[in-house]
């Protein structure tokens, strides 16, 4: 499954989330070290779910850059 990943920049790293997935987050000096972060932290958290019994959500968020001067 695909989920959508928010990286933002905080500070002097940077952070993502998944939307789809409260609570699964990560932390990284640079995109790619968040992005192999973020990847890692899906799987364990999917996991996680799966051993407690719980469903795992779809991925349904969507993110798109949108101009804001139109």
């Amino acid at each position: 499954m695909l989920y959508a990943v928010i990286i933002e920049k905080a500070g002097d790293n940077f952070s993502a989330y998944v939307p789809d997935l409260p609570g699964c987050i990560a932390t990284g000096g640079t995109t790619a070290d968040v992005t192999i972060a973020i990847r890692e932290a899906i799987r364990f958290h999917i996991e996680g779910l799966q051993a407690d019994g719980l469903e795992v959500p779809e991925p349904v968020a969507v993110a798109k850059y949108i101009e804001g001067d139109e």
